[in-house]
């Protein structure tokens, strides 16, 4: 299993964002870490320098969203739909994404019900429920 660290996660979405700003090539990861990026302009001075990214702490009690944490998910999220896996997410997030008229949208709402799930699974120490998290985002699909 690709498990990076969090250096090595920060300096990929700083890497591969001054690659799309010098219009270097990307590889295909890339791009869709880019195209989550760019449309997170309040997180572009966070990418700006890889150096300070790895030693910033984004700790809750700064009250500030972490850019590397929340533009992970929406890459996680990019290739559970491309995989449908859990089976079923493909056609929840798609069903979300038509009634808030908006992909982006839609993600974040994803954020949230995927955050609950790790942390419920890793609270009570039982496997992640891909089924609980399709239900939840079909939850959200139908409000």
């Amino acid at each position: 299993m690709f498990a990076p660290s969090q250096d090595q996660v920060r300096r990929f979405f700083c890497e591969a964002w001054a690659k799309q700003q010098a219009g270097q090539v990307l590889t295909p990861i890339e791009v869709q870490a880019t195209d989550w990026v760019a449309q997170h302009p309040e997180y572009h001075a966070d990418l700006a320098d890889a150096e300070a990214a790895v030693k910033a702490v984004y700790a809750v009690e700064g009250g500030r969203t972490n850019p590397f944490l929340h533009l992970s998910m929406h890459l996680s999220i990019t290739e559970q739909v491309s995989i449908d896996q859990p089976p079923g997410i493909r056609a929840a997030v798609q069903r979300l994404s038509q009634r808030r008229n908006s992909l982006h949208d839609a993600q974040h709402e994803v954020m949230e019900a995927l955050g609950e799930m790790v942390w419920t699974s890793q609270r009570t120490g039982l496997p992640f429920d891909g089924a609980a998290y399709i239900d939840r985002v079909l939850t959200l699909a139908s409000r």
